[in-house]
């Protein structure tokens, strides 16, 4: 439910607009600015607004960021890219408290038997005054969807930032996703005191870091 407006998006949108470089933010459909309804969504769906985004106003090779859902997002977009137009157009991959497979261990065993029986999970959420909401179409899209389990063919290299204090995500996850990866070009971050937003002052400038390094 974050939109483009936050304030890791609008950091790094600063930095690329200093540095003359092309930067590309979007709000998922239902999410920010975009039209529809964020309940009607599923990932697979959000991973084709990111494709759509990317060949309209994207040219070459792209680096893609994401956070948290959005570190899913982006691992699934590069995979597709990769697929269809070759390894260069995808430079490299910055995850920030990435969160690929979390309809998997995101949800307990009771929570995941009441999105199939009643078609939605409403749960209260820090982040937002309105409840998180996740539908059976949404969890069934994840989890066919889900890439921890098997090798990941993505040979760029990937930066994950993941902050240890992160009560959403496990820390425990990006060294899954490292481990996963093709890439022999992989580091984690591990922040102290980090959650999992990382949007103090000091944790957007190291994304920004991060993200200067690797394009460089």
């Amino acid at each position: 439910m974050s939109d483009m407006a936050g304030g890791k998006a609008t950091a790094l949108f600063d930095w690329a607009a200093r540095e003359g470089r092309a930067c590309l933010l979007l709000d998922y459909a239902g999410c920010g600015l975009s039209d529809g309804l964020f309940s009607e969504q599923t990932l697979a769906d959000w991973r084709g607004d990111v494709l759509d985004l990317i060949d309209a106003k994207a040219d070459g090779p792209v680096v893609i960021v994401g956070s948290s859902m959005g570190g899913w997002l982006m691992l699934l977009a590069a995979l597709a890219l990769v697929a269809r137009d070759g390894a260069d157009r995808v430079a490299g991959l910055v995850g920030i408290a990435a969160a690929p497979d979390f309809t998997d261990w995101g949800f307990t065993a009771e929570e995941k038997a009441i999105i199939l029986a009643e078609g939605e999970l409403r749960e209260a959420t820090p982040y937002s005054d309105q409840d998180y909401v996740t539908t059976r179409a949404f969890w069934q899209s994840g989890e066919a969807n889900r890439l921890l389990d098997a090798d990941i063919p993505l040979a760029c290299p990937v930066r994950l930032l993941h902050g240890q204090e992160d009560g959403d995500v496990p820390p425990g996850i990006s060294l899954r996703l490292s481990a996963a990866l093709a890439s022999e070009d992989v580091q984690v971050t591990l922040v102290k005191g980090g959650d999992h937003r990382l949007s103090r002052d000091g944790d957007i400038a190291l994304l920004v870091d991060t993200v200067s390094r690797l394009v460089a």
